[in-house]
C-alpha cells in the first residue's frame, strides 16, 4: 500500500497543468518516484517535457491542489478504500501490460477482484431491449457462477443489467463485479444507480483513474473504457447500434490483444446491427454463457438455477423415459420441435418474462436448448 506521503506526491503529479497519464509515465521513467520528479531541476525537467510544464512541476501545490490531496490521504485512509499507484504491489498486471496504463487509481470496495484469475467485460447498449437486458443480466449471472468476475461500465441499461446479474450470483465459485466509472470514486452517476453502487462497493468493487470530485464530461468515457477492456480477458457485447461506445469498447480490446465476442439478434432490431457488424469483423458469436466459458477454459461446472418442485401428475411418463419437471415440461411442450421467439413462449406457457428467461437460461445450460439468432429459442434434439 502506498505510503500517505508518497500518495500525496502521486495526486500533486497528476493535478499539475499540462501533466497527464502519458507525460506522467514518461516523467516517472525518467525520474523514478514523483518525489523525484519534485526534486529534479528545471533544465531536467525541460528535456522530457515543455519549460511551461517543468516550471508548473517545481511550484508548490496552490490551494485547491492542496485540499484535493487532504481529501485524498482522508478517503483512503477508511475501510476499504484504497489508491494504487504504478509501483504498487496490488496494481493491477493486465493494466500494466496495456500502453496505456493510468498512474494511479482510486478503488472502493475489494480491490483483490483486480487480479481475479477470470475477469470478464460485459457492455452494450443504453437504452436496450428488455430482452436484450434480460440476456446480459442472465449471462452475467451464469459467468458469475462459474468464477468469473463481471468487469463493466456503470452506464444505464446493458452495463445495470451485467453488474446486477453479477451480484446476483450464488454458490462456491461465485465471482463479483468492477463497475469502472467515468467520475470520480466519490460520485454516482448515473444518480439513479445510489443504490447498485453501495452494492457494488459492498461485494464487488467501483474504480476510477479520475480524482475524487471529478464530474461526468464526455471525454471521460472513452478513457474509461479503455479500463474496461484492458482490465478483462475479453469483452461481450450485448446489444449496440452501429454507432456506440460499446464499439469502441470492442475496438480497443481488438488492440489490447482481447478477445471480442457478440451476441446476435434480430435483423430488424437497429440494437443488434453494432453487434452483427463485429461477428463480420471477427468477434466470436455467442449463443450460451458455455460459448464463452470454453473459449477460455473456464468450464467448470455450472450450477443449475433453482428450480421450485411441481407436481407431475398429467405427465405420461416410463421408466424408459423420466419424468421431467412440470417447469421444464411446460416449455419444452411450448418449443415442440419448431423455433419460437421469447414472447411466443411467453404467451404459450403463461409465464412472467423474469421466470420464463430463468428456466430458459437452466434448460440452456443443460444443453437441452438452443438460443438462436433473434432472441429465439429451439429444442435439441437429444433432450
Amino acid at each position: 500500500m502506498t505510503a500517505p506521503e508518497d500518495l500525496a506526491d502521486w495526486v500533486r503529479l497528476m493535478q499539475t497543468p499540462g501533466v497527464g497519464p502519458l507525460t506522467a509515465r514518461q516523467l516517472l521513467s525518467a525520474f523514478g518516484p514523483p518525489r523525484q520528479v519534485f526534486q529534479a531541476s528545471h533544465a531536467a525537467l525541460a528535456r522530457v517535457v515543455s519549460s511551461t510544464v517543468a516550471a508548473a512541476l517545481l511550484n508548490e501545490p496552490d490551494g485547491p491542489t492542496r485540499d484535493l490531496i487532504d481529501r485524498t490521504l482522508h478517503w483512503a485512509a477508511q475501510p476499504g478504500q484504497t489508491c494504487l499507484t504504478l509501483d504498487d504491489p496490488a496494481y493491477p498486471q493486465s493494466l500494466l501490460d496495456t500502453i496505456d496504463p493510468p498512474p494511479l487509481l482510486y478503488a472502493l470496495g475489494d480491490a483483490t477482484l483486480l487480479n481475479a484469475p477470470r475477469r470478464l467485460a460485459m457492455v452494450g447498449a443504453r437504452t436496450p431491449t428488455a430482452q436484450g437486458e434480460r440476456d446480459a443480466q442472465a449471462f452475467a449471472r451464469a459467468f458469475s457462477e462459474a468464477g468469473v468476475t463481471i468487469v463493466s461500465g456503470f452506464a444505464l441499461g446493458i452495463d445495470a443489467a451485467a453488474h446486477r446479474g453479477a451480484l446476483e450470483a450464488t454458490g462456491e465459485l461465485a465471482g463479483s463485479t468492477i463497475a469502472v466509472l467515468g467520475t470520480g470514486c466519490d460520485r454516482v452517476y448515473p444518480p439513479r444507480h445510489k443504490e447498485l453502487a453501495h452494492l457494488v462497493a459492498e461485494r464487488g468493487l467501483l474504480l476510477s483513474e479520475f480524482a475524487l470530485g471529478t464530474s461526468p464530461t464526455k471525454g471521460n468515457f472513452p478513457r474509461r473504457n479503455r479500463l474496461i477492456s484492458g482490465l478483462s480477458r475479453g469483452v461481450l457485447v450485448v446489444e449496440a447500434a452501429t454507432h456506440s461506445g460499446s464499439l469502441i469498447t470492442a475496438r480497443l480490446a481488438g488492440e489490447q490483444g482481447r478477445e471480442v465476442f457478440a451476441m446476435p439478434g434480430s435483423i430488424h432490431n437497429p440494437l443488434a446491427h453494432g453487434c452483427h457488424r463485429l461477428i463480420r469483423e471477427g468477434a466470436k458469436l455467442v449463443e450460451t454463457a458455455q460459448d464463452v466459458l470454453e473459449e477460455f477454459g473456464w468450464d467448470s461446472p455450472l450450477p443449475t438455477l433453482p428450480t421450485t418442485p411441481q407436481a407431475t401428475n398429467d405427465i405420461d411418463a416410463s421408466d424408459d423415459d423420466p419424468p421431467e419437471r412440470d417447469t421444464e415440461c411446460d416449455i419444452l411442450r411450448a418449443l415442440g420441435y419448431e423455433i419460437r421467439d421469447f414472447d411466443d413462449l411467453s404467451a404459450r406457457t403463461g409465464w412472467p418474462p423474469d421466470r420464463l428467461a430463468a428456466r430458459l437460461l437452466d434448460l440452456e445450460l443443460q444443453g437441452r436448448i438452443a438460443r438462436l439468432p433473434g432472441g429465439r429459442f429451439q429444442r435439441i434434439a437429444h433432450a
